[in-house]
């Protein structure tokens, strides 16, 4: 019988070495149309481990995409827009809601009227079921009380005269951008321009980020300034001399800033997504969620006693949170008037 040289069988047992290895490779890696896809723009540190907890309880495989971009939310709007004719995503957890409703608009969503939706008060929660809120933030005055008390009274006097001393996120994205739509749908946009060019003037101090904002106000370099729950908290855990007041739009409503969670339309696996969402809108994840170094709070029933002291005592601000459904169409112009501002 002819044998095939030495070096032929060699090589001919590596390319099958290689082919087993591919094919292990592949196996291991599971193809995507096996698992179910979760963009998500919360911070991975509080996020991945409740998805993770998820795929341990259903043995449902999830493709997890993170964003780390200080714009992370935009960014994955940007491509769940641009993917929408094809869409690889099939749920999207969002760490605010204004990216989502345009996602709505722009017919990328699909409606789900589940167990956890119905437990959403209405103004967190789309009229058409598209996207559902939990888990939420407050925007609040950080105070840095070495300089003074966190009091409506002083707060009030800080804002009056010189702003040298009072830091803010620049609005172009995030909570602070939702902030300014809610001021322009309530003020009106001059009333809003005019607020905001003359802040500029005297002084105030503009950053990249809430973050930077608790840092400046727990350093005692500004004495005041806008961020939210979770940035505050983590200044508090740190020791820092700092005090809060949840800040009142103009209508004397709070502003209360949930995550949301959506289906995308036209996506692979949506009975899978249904179970996912309604995982997320429970009172077991709002709990947890409640319950991380973000103390983020829970906006359907719950039971109060598994919550923090400092949660519970921020739950009556959720009752009085501003309809979110009615700032879209104000976040649309005054995102096209703060992109010019600041192209300039």
């Amino acid at each position: 019988m002819n044998r095939p040289p030495l070096s032929s069988l060699t090589a001919l047992i590596a390319t099958n070495l290689a082919l087993a290895g591919l094919l292990c490779l592949t196996w291991w890696q599971r193809p995507e149309a096996d698992r179910l896809v979760v963009y998500c723009a919360h911070d991975s540190v509080y996020s991945e481990d409740v998805l993770r907890d998820f795929e341990r309880e259903t043995g449902i495989p999830l493709e997890i995409r993170f964003d780390t971009e200080a714009t992370k939310s935009l960014s994955l709007v940007s491509l769940l827009v641009a993917e929408r004719e094809n869409p690889r995503c099939d749920v999207f957890w969002n760490n605010e809601v204004l990216g989502t409703m345009k996602l709505k608009e722009q017919g990328v969503l699909e409606s789900y009227v589940g167990v956890g939706y119905e437990r959403i008060p209405r103004q967190y929660r789309d009229p058409d079921g598209c996207w559902a809120g939990f888990g939420a933030r407050l925007r609040v005055y950080i105070v840095n009380t070495d300089q003074f008390a966190a009091t409506d009274e002083a707060i009030d006097a800080a804002l009056a005269g010189d702003l040298s001393g009072v830091a803010v996120a620049q609005p172009l994205y995030g909570t602070t951008l939702t902030h300014y739509s809610i001021l322009w749908q309530q003020w009106g946009a001059e009333k809003l321009k005019q607020w905001h060019r003359e802040s500029r003037e005297r002084g105030i101090v503009e950053v990249k980020g809430n973050a930077v904002v608790k840092n400046l106000v727990a350093a005692g370099k500004c004495s005041l300034g806008w961020t939210d729950t979770d940035d505050y908290f983590l200044a508090v855990d740190d020791d820092e001399p700092v005090d809060m007041r949840p800040i009142r739009t103009p209508q004397g409503e709070t502003i209360c800033i949930p995550n949301s969670v959506a289906i995308v339309k036209n996506c692979r696996h949506r009975k899978l997504a249904e179970k996912l969402v309604n995982y997320l809108l429970s009172e077991d994840v709002e709990v947890r969620l409640a319950n991380s170094r973000s103390r983020q709070v829970p906006l359907g029933k719950v039971d109060e006693s598994k919550l923090p002291e400092q949660v519970r005592q921020l739950r009556p601000f959720v009752a009085e949170g501003v309809d979110l459904n009615g700032v879209a169409a104000a976040h649309r112009e005054c995102l096209e008037w703060l992109q010019a501002e600041y192209s300039q």
